[in-house]
C-alpha cells in the first residue's frame, strides 16, 4: 500500500511533478492525476484496490482531489497501524474516525463562505479562482488566465439547474499551441464520411433550418418484413422500382420541411448526399449519438424517426452554419444557438499524450465549477482547511475519554499530510511551516496556508472573499524586491572587501609604479618590487606624507557606496612624495657609485637608514 502511495506523492500541489507512464504495449501517458496514476498501474493487491476504488469515486464525483483523497486514506492506515498492532480493536478506530469526521464536517460547515449568485461580478471572480485552483498543478498552470475563463464560460452555457456536464464536448486537434484552443458557445463535430457529390454542397448557411434524424436514406433492398414472390421478370422490376419510390419518397418529404441542414445518425448514401447536393441543402450521416444530441439541446427540434409528418416545431435552428477547417481536419460548427444549453472545447496541442493530460485538467476545473455554481460555498486551499481541521479535532479529542482519544489525535495528525506534502514538493521546511500555521491557526487565522512562493513559506488572502483562491501567494513583485535586496547586500559586503584591500594593495594594472616610497637598506633592495604578495621581506611602515606614489582611489566613492574619500590634507603629502622622488633616485644612483668606487661611510649608510 505505501508503494501506491509513493507513487502519487510527488504529483500533490502547486509545485507537483508529473508522471510517464509506459504499459506493456509501449504507450505512453504523461499525467499527475491521482486516478489516472491508479488506474494505468497493475494494482493486484485486494487493500490496494481500494485506492483505486477511492480515487474513482472522488473523480466521477467530485473530478479534483484524486490524489488528496488517497493520500490522506494511506496516511489514516499508516496512523492507527501501531494502535492494531498494540491490540485496539477495529470497532472501536472505526468509531473514532466516525466521530472525527463528523466533527470535521460541521467545522467546515461553520467556516465556509457562501457568496452571494445576485452579484455576478463577484461570483464569476469566486468561480475563476477555484477553476485557476484547480490547475494550479496542472500541466497547464502557466495558462491557467486563458483556460479558467473557458471553463467558467462552458459551464455557464449548460442548464444551471441541471449542470449536466456531458454536453460539454470537448474535440482534440492536433497542432498548434494551448492559446488555440476554442470554446464553441454550440456545437461542434468532426466532418463524418461522405460519398460523393458532397463537395457540391454548400458549406455555410445563415440562419438554417436543422433536422436531426435516426433514418437511413440510402438505397437498398426492402428485407424487414417483407416477403415477395415473383413470377415474372415484370413483377422483379416493379419490386426495384418501388425501392426507388420509398427512397424518393423519404427526400421529398425532407425537402418539403424547408430544412437546409440534415444530419443522421444513421448513413446518407450517395444518391440522397447527390439529390441533396442539387437542391443546397447540407447533410452528414453517421453522425455520433452524443454529438447529435448536443445539437438538438442547442438548436431545438427534436430527433425524428420517420420522415413523414415533420412539421416546423420538429426543426432546430442556429444562427450560422459552417464547415471548417481547423488543424489538419473539417469539423461542422452550430454557432449561435438560440437553446445554447451545450457547448464544445476544441483543443490544441503538439503531441496527442499533451492533449489527453489537457483534457483531463479542464475535467478536473469543470468540475469544480460545477460544484461551487451548485453550491456557492468555498473554503481555502493549499492546506489552510486542512490545518484548520487537525486543529479543531486535536482541541475536541482532549474531551473524549478512552481510547477513542487516541484514535481522533491520528485522525487530526493524518490531515496534516496534505500541507506537509505540498511543503516537501515545493522544497519547503515543512516541520517550520508546519509549526507556523499551527500558531496561526491557533490565533484564529483560519484562511492561512502553505505559500509556495512566498520566503516564509505561510501565506494568506487579504479578505474572506479571496480565500477561496489557491494557493495563496504574496505578490509577484516581493520576490523581485526580496532578491534586489539581497543584490544589494552581496554587492554591498563586496564593496567593502575591495575597498579594505585597496588601502593595502596598489592599484591593478599600474605596472609602472612602485611601492611605497620607504627607504631600506640596499641589500633589501632585491626583494623589493611591486608590492608582490610572495615578498619574503615584510614590507617596512610608509613614511608620513608619501604614503604611495599615486594615490588609490575608492572604485565606489563616484556612485555613493564607498565610505572613505581622500581629504585635502592627505592629497597634498602624496603630490609632495611623489613630486620628491626624482631627487631620491638621484641620490640613489649617487650613492651606488660611490659604493663602487669605495668611498662610502658605514656611518653616513646608517644615517639614510634610519630616515
Amino acid at each position: 500500500m505505501s508503494g501506491y502511495r509513493q507513487h502519487a506523492l510527488s504529483t500533490l500541489g502547486p509545485r507537483g511533478m508529473d508522471k510517464l507512464i509506459v504499459n506493456e504495449l509501449g504507450e505512453a501517458q504523461i499525467t499527475n492525476d491521482g486516478a489516472t496514476i491508479l488506474k494505468l498501474l497493475d494494482i493486484v493487491h485486494p487493500a490496494a484496490r481500494t485506492l483505486v476504488d477511492i480515487a474513482r469515486a472522488q473523480d466521477a464525483e467530485v473530478g479534483d482531489g484524486t490524489t488528496s483523497v488517497v493520500l490522506l486514506a494511506a496516511q489514516l492506515l499508516k496512523e492507527v497501524r501501531a494502535h492494531i498492532e498494540e491490540g485496539v480493536s477495529p470497532h472501536i478506530i472505526m468509531k473514532g474516525f466516525r466521530l472525527a469526521s463528523q466533527l470535521a464536517t460541521d467545522r467546515i460547515k461553520e467556516i465556509q463562505i457562501t457568496v452571494d449568485k445576485s452579484d455576478p461580478e463577484k461570483f464569476r471572480s469566486l468561480l475563476l479562482k477555484c477553476a485557476s485552483t484547480s490547475m494550479s498543478s496542472k500541466l497547464i498552470h502557466s495558462e491557467k488566465p486563458f483556460f479558467s475563463n473557458m471553463v467558467v464560460d462552458a459551464v455557464q452555457c449548460l442548464d444551471q439547474e441541471d449542470l449536466d456536464e456531458s454536453l460539454i464536448g470537448v474535440k482534440k486537434v492536433a497542432g498548434g499551441g494551448m492559446q488555440d484552443s476554442l470554446l464553441i458557445k454550440g456545437v461542434a463535430f468532426k466532418k463524418t464520411f461522405t460519398y460523393a457529390g458532397a463537395e457540391q454542397q454548400p458549406k455555410s448557411f445563415r440562419n438554417p433550418l436543422i433536422l436531426c434524424l435516426n433514418v437511413e436514406l440510402e438505397l437498398k433492398a426492402e428485407k424487414d418484413n417483407a416477403e415477395v414472390r415473383v413470377e415474372a421478370v415484370a413483377d422483379y422490376q416493379a419490386i426495384v422500382n418501388a425501392e426507388w419510390e420509398i427512397i424518393y419518397r423519404k427526400l421529398q418529404a425532407i425537402e418539403k420541411t424547408g430544412a437546409k441542414v440534415v444530419l443522421s445518425k444513421l448513413p446518407i448514401g450517395d444518391l440522397a448526399t447527390q439529390w441533396f447536393a442539387d437542391r443546397d441543402i447540407f447533410c452528414a450521416g453517421r453522425v455520433v449519438g452524443g454529438d447529435l444530441r448536443r445539437v438538438v439541446q442547442a438548436t431545438g427540434g427534436d430527433i425524428q424517426s420517420t420522415c413523414t409528418d415533420i412539421k416546423r416545431e420538429h426543426l432546430g435552428t442556429c444562427g450560422s452554419f459552417e464547415e471548417k477547417q481547423i488543424g489538419g481536419e473539417r469539423y461542422n460548427l452550430f454557432q449561435d444557438c438560440p437553446k445554447s444549453k451545450t457547448c464544445t472545447l476544441v483543443l490544441r496541442g503538439g503531441a496527442e499524450q499533451f492533449i489527453e493530460e489537457v483534457e483531463r485538467s479542464l475535467h478536473d476545473a469543470i468540475m469544480v465549477v460545477k460544484h461551487a455554481v451548485k453550491n456557492g460555498d468555498v473554503v481555502a486551499g493549499v492546506g489552510a482547511i486542512e490545518m484548520d481541521l487537525s486543529g479543531h479535532i486535536r482541541k475536541h479529542a482532549s474531551s473524549i475519554p478512552g481510547k477513542q482519544q487516541l484514535i481522533i489525535t491520528a485522525f487530526a495528525k493524518a490531515l496534516e499530510i496534505i500541507p506537509r506534502q505540498i511543503c516537501d514538493n515545493a522544497g519547503l521546511d515543512s516541520t517550520d511551516i508546519l509549526n507556523k500555521l499551527r500558531m496561526k491557526h491557533a490565533t484564529g487565522e483560519k484562511w492561512y496556508g502553505v505559500g509556495v512562493d512566498g520566503a516564509s513559506g505561510v501565506a494568506a488572502g487579504p479578505s474572506t472573499s479571496a480565500s477561496a483562491s489557491a494557493p495563496r501567494v504574496p505578490p509577484k513583485v516581493t520576490d523581485k524586491m526580496r532578491e534586489r535586496a539581497a543584490y544589494e547586500r552581496e554587492l554591498k559586503a563586496k564593496q567593502d572587501s575591495e575597498s579594505e584591500d585597496d588601502d593595502l594593495q596598489v592599484v591593478d594594472g599600474d605596472e609602472d609604479l612602485g611601492p611605497p616610497m620607504v627607504e631600506e637598506a640596499p641589500s633589501k633592495k632585491k626583494n623589493k618590487g611591486k608590492g608582490k604578495a610572495d615578498d619574503p621581506e615584510p614590507e617596512p611602515a610608509p613614511v608620513a606624507g608619501s604614503k604611495r606614489r599615486r594615490p588609490v582611489i575608492d572604485p565606489f566613492a563616484a556612485s555613493g557606496f564607498g565610505d572613505d574619500e581622500p581629504t585635502p590634507a592627505s592629497k597634498t603629502d602624496i603630490a609632495e612624495g611623489e613630486g620628491s622622488s626624482k631627487k631620491k633616485k638621484k641620490k640613489q644612483k649617487k650613492e651606488k657609485k660611490d659604493e663602487e668606487e669605495g668611498s662610502k661611510s658605514p656611518k653616513k649608510k646608517k644615517k639614510k637608514t634610519e630616515v
